[in-house]
């Protein structure tokens, strides 16, 4: 049994005493757990719905953090071009980049998973073909292909969704794929095999619980990337469309203003999305040195 596997395998209680070692990653993990519960229950802890044509008025257009708008509440961080309230305009976005990051990473989990062991387990040609595509993408910049996937695929969330799970799959196959390779070398694999049992027992029996730690580990971390992706293209006009709330789009509207000093309708959605990339990563990088004991200090 390899010390990955041993340290999964710990009790509950224990896992957490060491993750909890961390005040960095506790932080994170804090931070994130707000930031998911902020999302869910936007459209209770808002004074608006930001993308509700009817509620919005160009009286309230630009006003700098902390006036008080025609509907008689304060906007605490200002309101952008629309007159949307940018404490809702985030909420709301934050809804979008989260589900965006979250479901890409999800599929190209399951599909770089899927590759990764059947690489793997069945070896020869099998690998070989699988393997060389999987280096073939490694070799582009993920956000690149992206790009030139969603300008192809046209606007829109499930197009995003899409570019992003094609462009961030082969990070999950060939985290897998070296994973299970070692172990396919093992007695209790060969014994398995030579039982026999099916192929798709030993796939989701044997090797996939052997490559759980380093998948949770890479998860995060393009979890993170799928949310800062979609962020920089829906920037560039090609990812959401800017009816769509989203912490990149909110970046995007207000661009053009930061020259006139009406900064607050870009940078508060950038701090947002700054604070939700790095607590993901803390909470990534403290997993990795938990779930591996040889990288604790």
């Amino acid at each position: 049994m390899t010390e990955t596997r041993a340290a999964a395998q710990r009790p509950a209680a224990l896992f957490w005493a060491e993750f909890a070692e961390s005040r960095l990653a506790l932080a994170g993990l804090a931070v994130f757990a707000l930031a998911v519960f902020a999302a869910v229950f936007a459209p209770w802890l808002t004074p608006q719905d930001p993308y509700d044509q009817a509620t919005l008025s160009l009286l309230d257009a630009r006003l700098p953090p902390g006036t008080v708008g025609s509907a008689g509440y304060v906007h605490w961080l200002g309101t952008d071009a629309a007159g949307r309230d940018v404490f809702s305009a985030i909420l709301w976005g934050l809804r979008t980049s989260l589900f965006v990051g979250g479901a890409a990473g999800a599929a190209a989990l399951a599909l770089g998973t899927m590759l990764g062991l059947a690489a793997a387990f069945f070896g020869g040609r099998v690998e070989l073909l699988l393997m060389r595509i999987v280096d073939l993408q490694l070799s582009f910049p993920a956000i690149l292909l992206a790009l030139v996937l969603v300008a192809s695929l046209g606007q829109g969330l499930a197009q995003v969704v899409t570019a992003l799970v094609a462009a961030q799959y082969a990070y999950f196959a060939r985290t897998v794929h070296g994973t299970a390779l070692a172990e396919r070398r093992k007695e209790y694999i060969e014994a398995a095999s030579g039982i026999p049992l099916k192929p798709a027992r030993i796939l989701f029996r044997h090797l996939l619980p052997n490559c759980l730690p380093p998948l949770i580990v890479v998860a995060t971390v393009q979890v993170a990337n799928a949310i800062a992706i979609e962020a920089t293209l829906s920037f560039l006009g090609v990812g959401l469309p800017v009816t769509e709330p989203s912490l990149g789009t909110l970046i995007a509207n207000g661009f053009q203003f930061m020259l006139s000093g009406r900064y607050w309708i870009s940078v508060y959605p950038g701090v947002a999305l700054l604070i939700v990339i790095v607590s993901i990563n803390l909470v990534g990088d403290r997993l990795r040195d938990v779930l591996n004991p040889r990288l604790r200090r």
